[in-house]
């Protein structure tokens, strides 16, 4: 019997301006986001992510303490805690980006994992922390992640999770593979540009070098008084083969729906047999920090 899973992305532009409170923010981006959830729920999807830091705006544009008071605990806080009702009810795996707190001055750009059943699996924290170009002062908020690249069973599939900026790095995205991953999610934040240009081009590449499908999230709009450029959206999802089979617009806020048929899986890697071929007794020098460095000593 075909293993066929309806899976959804939620792109989505900032409710207030940046300026308003704090729990103003919050509130009217998660009352948004509740509506496109209630959207996704009637298109019988099975599992549903979010954007990056997906109750405000995308404050990594500016270097400013007020928005460390927009951390909670994972798991036990308000937004984990809303999402498991919102599980439970819809019958629905969520994978919840938070900013989280794990103690008063250590935080990270996490991602809580809900089931089916509204329990919680557990989380990732981004590992790759940028701060570059004006405008992405993330190691201002974030510590680095420290819990590895786990894979989470949920009632339909084994999910894993890559956070925006960690999509370029290939290392992460193929231990994913290893650990079992069937559908890697990468919620992000990202603008015109440079970055445009890849967006289409990782993440398949990802999905073919790895086995698996990948579904891809940016937001979308111009958010003031930063203006660090478009977000763009084309929030898209990509089969084993580096397919993109289902996108978004660039400039609205969207629900993206695709079926996914992961026995796919199985075939793609009887043909390509990259698991079977890897050579990690060569692999040492990815491991340290200077590989020149190291084949000059």
């Amino acid at each position: 019997m075909p293993r066929t899973v309806r899976c959804a992305l939620i792109q989505a532009s900032n409710e207030l301006d940046t300026d308003r409170p704090l729990e103003q923010i919050r509130k009217a981006m998660i009352d948004k986001h509740m509506k496109l959830i209630e959207q996704a729920a009637r298109k019988k999807t099975q599992i549903l992510c979010l954007q990056e830091l997906f109750y405000g705006p995308y404050f990594c544009a500016e270097q400013n303490a007020r928005w460390y008071e927009l951390t909670e605990r994972v798991p036990g806080g308000p937004t984990t805690r809303l999402m498991q009702r919102v599980a439970a009810k819809h019958h629905m795996a969520i994978v919840v980006p938070v900013y989280e707190e794990q103690m008063p001055g250590v935080y990270f750009n996490t991602a809580a994992v809900i089931d089916a059943d509204g329990k919680y699996l557990g989380k990732y924290r981004k590992h790759h922390i940028p701060h570059c170009h004006p405008g992405f002062w993330e190691k201002f908020y974030f510590t680095p992640g420290d819990l590895g690249y786990p894979v989470f069973e949920t009632k339909y599939a084994r999910v894993g999770v890559y956070i925006c900026y960690d999509r370029h790095f290939p290392e992460g995205a193929r231990i994913l593979g290893l650990n079992g991953a069937e559908i890697v999610f990468n919620p992000s934040a990202t603008v015109a540009g440079l970055s445009e240009y890849l967006w289409e081009l990782e993440q398949p590449a990802h999905a073919v070098a790895n086995g698996y499908f990948v579904g891809a999230i940016n937001r979308v709009g111009t958010e003031k008084p930063w203006s660090i450029g478009e977000f763009y959206g084309k929030s898209y999802f990509c089969n084993p083969r580096g397919k993109i089979i289902a996108q978004a617009s660039r400039d609205k806020d969207e629900v993206v729906v695709a079926d996914l048929d992961l026995d796919m899986i199985a075939e793609v890697r009887k043909v390509w047999q990259f698991f079977r071929d890897r050579r990690p007794e060569t692999y040492g020098p990815i491991t340290t920090q200077s590989v020149a460095s190291a084949a000059a000593d």
